[in-house]
C-alpha cells in the first residue's frame, strides 16, 4: 500500500512575485500536483519560477468536488501543495473545507506561510489598537452583511474587510450607515507599484474604485464624554454654545454612535 501524501497549505504574492519564499519555491517544485483556485494564474505563477507542475482546479463553486479529488490524489501517496490566487489559502479563499477533511481523514498537513493582506494592511495604517477583527468580504445579502457588521463591531476593535472595486463604495456607504462616522483606512493594491493608504472620515465615496481594498474600520472612540439629554437636547446645547450646525449634527451623531441622517432630522422638525 502507497504511503499516504502530505498537504501543503502554501502562501504566495498578494501582488509582488519578489514576496514568494523560498520554502514556498521548493515545496511547489518538490510536490506531485498544484491545487488551485485558477489554473491560468497559478500557471503564471509557477511559468515565472520556472516551474511545470500538474494541476487541478478548487475553487469555491466547487470546492466540494474539488476536495474530493485532492484527497484521492493524497490516498494515492501524491504530496498536494494548495495555493490560491493570492495570498494564504482558506483565508476568505478556497482551501479551509480540505483542510478539515484531510485532518479529519488522518493526512499530515502542513503549512508554508507567506504574504497575507490582514496583517500587511494592518502593519501599513499604524493604527494603534492591536485588537483587530477579520471579516472577509461582506455578504452579497445586506441582511446578513448588517448582521455581519453588528457582531464584529461588537469586539471593539478595528474592523478588517476586504472589498472590490465593484462594492467598495456600497460597502463604505454601509458602514456609514450602520456603524455612523467612522475613521476608515482605506489600503489599495498592497505590494503593487499603486500601493497606497487614505485614512478619510465616513461618509465617503471614492473616486476611482480601481485594484482590490482592504477597508480598516476604526472602533468607535469610548474617550470621548457623552452629552446629557436626549439628541434633541445635545444638538441645541452644542448650537447655543455656539457649534455650527452642520458640525453639531456630525458631532452629536458620533458621540451617540448613530446615523447622521438621523441627528439632520432633529433640525428640521421632522425628529423627535
Amino acid at each position: 500500500m502507497n504511503k499516504a501524501g502530505k498537504l501543503h497549505i502554501v502562501g504566495t504574492p498578494i501582488g509582488n512575485m519578489g514576496d514568494i519564499t523560498l520554502r514556498a519555491i521548493e515545496t511547489l517544485k518538490a510536490v506531485d500536483l498544484v491545487a488551485c483556485e485558477d489554473t491560468r494564474r497559478t500557471l503564471g505563477l509557477l511559468t515565472h519560477f520556472g516551474i511545470k507542475k500538474p494541476l487541478v482546479s478548487y475553487y469555491k463553486p466547487k470546492e466540494r468536488e474539488g476536495a474530493r479529488r485532492v484527497l484521492a490524489s493524497l490516498e494515492r501517496g501524491d504530496d498536494v501543495a494548495l495555493v490560491t490566487d493570492a495570498g494564504m489559502p482558506c483565508i476568505s479563499d478556497p482551501g479551509a473545507l480540505l483542510v478539515k477533511e484531510a485532518r479529519e481523514m488522518g493526512y499530515e498537513v502542513t503549512s508554508e506561510p507567506g504574504p497575507t493582506a490582514v496583517a500587511t494592511a494592518m502593519a501599513l495604517s499604524g493604527i494603534l489598537e492591536p485588537v483587530f477583527v477579520f471579516a472577509g468580504f461582506l455578504p452579497s445579502k445586506r441582511k446578513d452583511a448588517e448582521a455581519l457588521l453588528t457582531r464584529c463591531d461588537k469586539a471593539k476593535g478595528t474592523i478588517v474587510l476586504y472589498s472590490s472595486p465593484h462594492s467598495i463604495n456600497d460597502d463604505l456607504k454601509l458602514i456609514y450607515t450602520l456603524l455612523g462616522d467612522r475613521d476608515v483606512h482605506i489600503v489599495r493594491e498592497l505590494t503593487k507599484v499603486y500601493e497606497s493608504v487614505e485614512k478619510v472620515s465616513l461618509p465617503y465615496e471614492t473616486e476611482e474604485p480601481k485594484g482590490e481594498f482592504v477597508l480598516l474600520v476604526e472602533a468607535k472612540a469610548e474617550n470621548e464624554e457623552k452629552p446629557q439629554g436626549s439628541l434633541k437636547e445635545q444638538l441645541a446645547a452644542m448650537i447655543a454654545s455656539g457649534t455650527d450646525k452642520k458640525e453639531a449634527v456630525k458631532k452629536v451623531a458620533k458621540l451617540n454612535g448613530v446615523h447622521k441622517d438621523a441627528v439632520y432630522k432633529l433640525t428640521t422638525g421632522d425628529g423627535e
